[in-house]
């Protein structure tokens, strides 16, 4: 894209946000470059005000993400600490089941000798 359509482009934008203010000034030649189009003070201070708001934005979503992946850090260590302990009781969990299982089965097989008994 040439440098005059960029700059085009930025004032019709400029033009569409503060429709209110003064109409820019037409094309002017200069002297270092020829077909560069001038901005007003009005356009330019809304274009630096835009950039400076770009630049803020960029600076807090970086301040963000580093507080983001910092957490995700933290959770990560935390969770490599409970995983041993997790596994543990997990293991255990399943000898209590299986302990179940077998006083479950006594006690159904002492009610079954009971029962036998009474007839």
């Amino acid at each position: 894209m040439s440098q005059f359509s960029w700059e085009s482009e930025v004032v019709e934008q400029v033009q569409a946000e503060h429709p209110s203010q003064h109409q820019p000034e037409p094309a002017q030649e200069s002297f270092s470059d020829p077909g560069a189009l001038a901005l007003s003070v009005d356009d330019f201070a809304a274009l630096e005000d835009r950039v400076l708001r770009a630049v803020n934005l960029v600076k807090r979503e970086r301040v963000a993400r580093a507080e983001a992946e910092e957490r995700a850090g933290m959770a990560e260590a935390r969770l490599a600490e409970q995983v041993p302990q997790v596994d543990r009781l997990q293991g255990e969990l399943t000898t209590l089941r299986n302990e179940r299982d077998h006083v479950r089965q006594r006690v159904e097989r002492l009610l079954a000798q009971l029962d036998a008994l009474e007839l």
